[in-house]
C-alpha cells in the first residue's frame, strides 16, 4: 500500500510509480555518498526498499528511502532535498513522515551514516552510536568509479602504508 502525505504546494508519496529515477540518478550520481553510481543501481536500490519522494506538484525535489525488514531494522538512505527548495522545512517534514510510516514501527534500531547533517537527525533522535567497538563494517571506497573492482574494501589505517 502506498501512502501520500501533503502540504502546500508539496507531497511526499511511497508510491514508486511516481518516483523519477532520473532525477534521482542525477542527484545522487554527484553526491559525496554515491558519486558516479550507475542508474541501474539506484532503481535495484528503489526496488529494494520503502521510496519515499518530495513533490512540488509533478516535479521531484527530494528522496529518502529506507532499507528494512519491516520488523526489527531500518536504514536510512539517500536522503536530499534540491538546494532550490531548502529553507522551507522539507528535510524536516520527510524526516515526519518516515518517523511515522506503518510499515516502519516498533523496530529496534534505526541507523543511518552522514558526514554533514547530524544536527538534522538528532532532531529526530538519532545519536552517535553508543557502542561502536560493536559494529564492523565492510567499506568499500567510490565503487561507482570505473576501473575499480567492486569487492575492494578499504584497508584500515595500520594497513595502508
Amino acid at each position: 500500500m502506498h501512502h501520500t502525505w501533503q502540504r502546500d504546494a508539496y507531497s511526499i508519496s511511497t508510491d514508486p510509480a511516481r518516483i523519477d529515477l532520473k532525477a534521482v540518478h542525477d542527484y545522487l550520481s554527484q553526491s559525496y555518498w554515491a558519486e558516479s553510481i550507475p542508474i541501474e543501481l539506484v532503481a535495484s536500490s528503489i526496488a529494494g526498499a520503502v521510496a519515499f519522494g518530495i513533490y512540488h506538484g509533478d516535479a521531484q525535489v527530494g528522496f529518502a528511502r529506507v532499507i528494512s525488514d519491516r520488523a526489527t531494522f531500518a536504514y536510512l538512505a539517500d536522503v536530499y532535498v534540491l538546494e532550490s527548495h531548502r529553507g522551507l522545512g522539507l528535510s524536516k517534514w520527510l524526516m515526519e513522515v518516515i518517523g511515522s510510516h506503518p510499515e516502519l514501527q516498533g523496530l529496534r534500531r534505526w541507523m543511518l551514516a552522514t558526514r554533514d547533517a547530524h544536527g538534522l537527525y538528532a532532531q529526530f533522535g538519532f545519536k552517535p552510536v553508543a557502542r561502536p567497538e560493536s559494529l564492523m563494517e565492510i567499506l568499500v571506497v567510490h565503487p561507482y568509479l570505473k576501473n575499480q573492482p567492486r569487492n575492494h574494501a578499504e584497508k584500515p589505517a595500520e594497513e595502508r602504508g
